[in-house]
Order: structure tokens, then C-alpha cells, then sequence
């Protein structure tokens, strides 16, 4: 049987952590400050920004939750970014997606200014990770490289398959690995032979959506197997993409659902807050 990763207790571990990084920008009259912004009435988001306020309590950082009605303008919500772009209390901004169809999503992470872009979804921040200078990292990408760093996953030469494309996820995930010096894989809805090819990863990261989708027979015995599905499953029961139950006794290390990727997700949105609040006073000073 495998071991399971321990996502929560390592993002308590690092929130502690920056609750006395926080104690320590405190004194020196710095606040870090995150804006999240949330549009229309989207369960799932809800509950999502709910987290992230509380998180951002817990380790002190003065967090704003701004809650829109679904019916908000294009326009508004650009005007709601400048006004916190132009805040120097506010070192992070999050605009909770997915947004109304409305509004341009694109447009609107790009309104958010590259060093208070705390998701890293900007595309100059996008730009800097795949020229290989990451700055602003998307989060979850980021959580689960500082999982491979905590379990001592070496992933220099490793089979790595990404099973996802997003620019979420996917993508940017693919990218880490290969900055590692695995050798990627990104698999997605349209490959073929999908399970001959996640039976040569190593390494298996999987953001596709669908419950319990990835078996046993999909995993190569021994493999790392990141899961960052968040679904439901027949019996609405809060289930991964993987088949956790099936997997742990074929893989090395798994991540469970919940308590595996999400907190860590939250976890480093905090952090580059607190290191945006850093950075943004010492432009200041």
C-alpha cells in the first residue's frame, strides 16, 4: 500500500510559517493585504472564497471579499480591479473564476496588475514561467511542487503525464515538471490510448473533472499520483478524478480528496501574497 500526502497537514505547516513571517512584516508597519473578488452566486466559488478568507485570517493577512451580483457589468468589474490596483494596502488580487458569461475572462485577469496577481494567471506571469523565470506562479501547480519537494520526489528524468491542458492547471504544471528536468507528457479529452500512456508515468498528475475516472489499470505500480479533481460523485459525495480506493495499493505516494491539493492550493496564493507584500515595499522604500 501506498503512502498518502498529507496535503493538509503540510499547508498547516507552511501557514504557520507565515503567520510569523506576517507577526514580522507586521512590526515593521507592513500589512499584507488580498483582495478577492466574487461574481454572481456560483456554489462551488462560494465555498471556494469562504476557504481563502478564513486561510488568510488564520495567518493574519488583512484579507477584503468583495461580493458581486451576477448582473455586474464588464465595466464594473474592471473599474472593482483598478481601484484595487491603485490600493497600496493591497498586495494580491483574486478574481474568483469562473466568471458570468458576460463578462471577458480573459480581459479581466489582465486588468489585474502582473505583481498583485497573486493567481498567476496574468500572461505577462504566464510569460516569465514558460521563458523559464517564473515570478507569479498559478497555485495549485505551485502546491504540488512543494509536495514533490516535502515527500522527496526526485523528478530529474522521470516520466511525467499530465492529464489536463488548462491554463490552470495543465499547462503551467507541465512546464514546472520540465524545469525539473522530467520528461512531460500532457495528455487531454482528445488523446488516444490514454491509459497505455499514463501506465509509463512516474509521475501522474491528473486535472480532468471527471470522478473516479482514473483506475488502478491506468497507474504504473509505484507511480507518484497527484490528484487534483473536485467532483461529485453518483451518490454526490465529494470525489477526486482518481479512484483513490483502487490506486493506494498500486502507488507509491497518492493524494487524497479531499485534504490533498486544495488546501495547498490556498496555501500558496497566501504565500505570494505575503511575498508580493514584500516585494511591493521594497519598490516603495
Amino acid at each position: 500500500m501506498g503512502t498518502i500526502i498529507d496535503g493538509r497537514g503540510l499547508a498547516d505547516k507552511i501557514q504557520h510559517e507565515l503567520k510569523e513571517e506576517v507577526a514580522a512584516l507586521k512590526e515593521k508597519g507592513i500589512v499584507p493585504g488580498l483582495a478577492v473578488v466574487l461574481v454572481g452566486e456560483n456554489g462551488a466559488s462560494k465555498t471556494y472564497v469562504k476557504n481563502k478568507e478564513r486561510s488568510a485570517q488564520k495567518v493574519g493577512i488583512h484579507s477584503i471579499v468583495d461580493r458581486l451580483p451576477e448582473e455586474t457589468t464588464e465595466q464594473a468589474l474592471l473599474m472593482k480591479i483598478e481601484q484595487y490596483n491603485q490600493d497600496p494596502t493591497i498586495h494580491g488580487i483574486l478574481v474568483q473564476l469562473p466568471l458570468p458569461l458576460h463578462i471577458n475572462e480573459e480581459k479581466i485577469l489582465q486588468a489585474i496588475l502582473p505583481s498583485k496577481d497573486v493567481d498567476g494567471f496574468h500572461p505577462v506571469n504566464m510569460g516569465k514561467l514558460f521563458s523559464g523565470q517564473p515570478d507569479k506562479l498559478p497555485c495549485t501547480p505551485y502546491g504540488i511542487m512543494e509536495m514533490f519537494k516535502h515527500y522527496d520526489v526526485d523528478l530529474e528524468g522521470k516520466n511525467a503525464v499530465v492529464i489536463g491542458r488548462s491554463n490552470i492547471v495543465g499547462k503551467p504544471m507541465a512546464q514546472l515538471l520540465l524545469m525539473k528536468n522530467a520528461t512531460v507528457t500532457i495528455a487531454h479529452s482528445k488523446t488516444k490510448n490514454l491509459a497505455k500512456i499514463a501506465q509509463e508515468a512516474d509521475i501522474l498528475v491528473v486535472a480532468i473533472g471527471k470522478a473516479n475516472f482514473i483506475t488502478a489499470d491506468f497507474v504504473k505500480s509505484g507511480a507518484v499520483v497527484i490528484d487534483v479533481g473536485m467532483n461529485r460523485d453518483d451518490q454526490g459525495k465529494l470525489a477526486g478524478d482518481v479512484a483513490f480506493d483502487q490506486v493506494i495499493d498500486k502507488a507509491s505516494l497518492v493524494t487524497p480528496v479531499p485534504k490533498g491539493v486544495g488546501p495547498m492550493t490556498i496555501t500558496m496564493l497566501l504565500s505570494q501574497t505575503v511575498s508580493s507584500a514584500k516585494e511591493q515595499m521594497t519598490v516603495v522604500r
